[in-house]
């Protein structure tokens, strides 16, 4: 298997297929997950679903689904809420531009399409943040249109299934397991083996040690008759996340706390957060850094203590952070500039905060609950 070589799409038998088919659904019919998004076909309830299992875990989406969905159990229930509500009601699921792009896209839903998903492929491709492969899953699972949904786990299975060396990290990859997807994917019943695909590669064909031998498609697995499923599939290997140094700042007015609306671009876009700098290069103490660009905002603060140290990775950062206490000296005409606010603790509870600073909230909260005379105490 050491040669890699982008191959022709390989067309399978129809006696392959009917095998395939029948073996992969009866498993399917007896092993399915109990998952709350599959109570019924309810377009709405399966598109968010896709949209929060995107680089996410099933164990760790449910509970979230259901927040979410007791907040916003309707389509027009979350196209007429509040930013905001939305934000919050996603708050520690990360990768916050999927919440918008949905809330975005429900709107949208609601103001041209009467209310309802579109059944139309090419409606539903055009509608923000909703790809090839949510749209796939959300017109085969809700509708049970014959159409494609590959995600990870159908690559794992397609490359086994086939042997092929194919680099899956490549979109050229994904657009051929599509078209292969469509040799394969019966009339009647497109939903339920697209998902009966995805749960074979997430309980069976795992990424590591492959539960080959309870596999109800093992006999037509060319991976498994060669003994190479532990090569496959071949995927290059991503760059590790950068490492940055970054100072938060837990600054004091009283019983309220500076807070900091992060750029509209970018990471953590459009999020609550506390005062957040890169620190630079040289000898110079974290806290002068954070207090140096309060000061160019027009406040100026008294340095405390360091509060600790913490260490969070995001797909292409890895933020290795201290975290600073101070307290506000003055303030420049009495005014905060745009996009930053003195917020109350009953305030901190209303917002929502990326997982990063929600650490530091409860890094603060250890602090005080550790002791409340030592010397460097909160402000």
């Amino acid at each position: 298997m050491s040669r890699k070589r982008q191959d022709p799409v390989p067309v399978p038998n129809q006696k392959w297929v009917a095998s395939v088919r029948d073996k992969l659904l009866a498993w399917y019919d007896e092993n399915r997950r109990d998952l709350p998004w599959r109570k019924n076909k309810d377009p709405y309830r399966i598109w968010v679903s896709e949209i929060m299992l995107q680089q996410t875990r099933v164990d760790t989406v449910i509970p979230y689904y259901e927040r979410f969905m007791d907040a916003f159990p309707t389509l027009k229930a979350l196209a007429e809420a509040e930013e905001e509500q939305v934000i919050k009601a996603w708050e520690g699921l990360g990768y916050y531009s999927r919440a918008r792009n949905l809330h975005t896209a429900v709107k949208e839903v609601a103001a041209s399409y009467g209310g309802k998903v579109p059944s139309d492929p090419e409606a539903v491709s055009q509608l923000k943040g909703v790809g090839a492969y949510t749209a796939g899953a959300i017109l085969s699972i809700a509708f049970d249109r014959r159409v494609p949904a590959v995600d990870g786990n159908v690559m794992r299975v397609f490359s086994r299934w086939f042997a092929m060396q194919d680099d899956v990290a490549k979109l050229s990859t994904r657009k051929k397991f599509e078209e292969l997807a469509l040799h394969v994917i019966p009339e009647g019943r497109a939903g339920d083996f697209n998902q009966a695909l995805m749960e074979l590669g997430a309980l069976i064909c795992t990424p590591t040690s492959p539960s080959c031998d309870t596999c109800p498609v093992r006999e037509e697995c060319r991976a498994r008759e060669w003994g190479v499923q532990a090569e496959l599939p071949v995927k290059k290997k991503a760059k590790p996340p950068v490492p940055l140094q970054v100072i938060f700042g837990w600054i004091r007015q009283g019983d309220k706390v500076l807070l900091q609306r992060r750029p509209n671009e970018g990471l953590l876009a459009g999020m609550w957060g506390l005062p957040t700098v890169e620190a630079g290069k040289g000898e110079v103490a974290p806290g002068e850094f954070l207090r140096e660009e309060l000061c160019r905002k027009g406040i100026s603060i008294e340095l405390g203590s360091v509060l600790g140290e913490l260490e969070h990775v995001f797909s292409h950062r890895r933020w290795q952070v201290t975290l600073v206490e101070g307290k506000i000296k003055e303030q420049a005409d009495g005014n905060l500039p745009e996009g930053w606010y003195w917020a109350s603790e009953e305030e901190q509870e209303a917002l929502a905060f990326p997982n990063v600073y929600r650490k530091a909230f409860a890094m603060v909260r250890e602090r005080k609950n550790d002791s409340q005379g030592i010397q460097g105490r909160l402000f």
